[in-house]
């Protein structure tokens, strides 16, 4: 009586199902590596060398404007 879980060694690497998962899985992983670096280094941003300086008087007031707004609404919601 033989095992039908036993692959004999006349069947050929590629015709193991099981080792298609084995190798795919990996596989699948390595190319979906390469694909994500590819687009990480072609769209890159350019790199900004000089610093970006506010020219307004009220620099330091427009820097947390979007914070102070945020807050102030989380705040009018938790009053109702």
């Amino acid at each position: 009586m033989t095992n039908p879980t036993i692959a004999s060694p006349s069947v050929p690497w590629w015709r193991i199902k099981v080792l298609w998962l084995v190798v795919g899985g990996p596989a699948t992983v390595v190319v979906a590596a390469i694909a994500t670096a590819v687009i990480a280094v072609r769209g890159s941003d350019p790199v900004v060398t000089t610093p970006v300086v506010a020219k307004s008087a009220d620099a330091a007031q427009l820097s947390t404007a979007p914070a102070l707004q945020a807050r102030n609404h989380a705040a009018a919601a938790a009053a109702r």
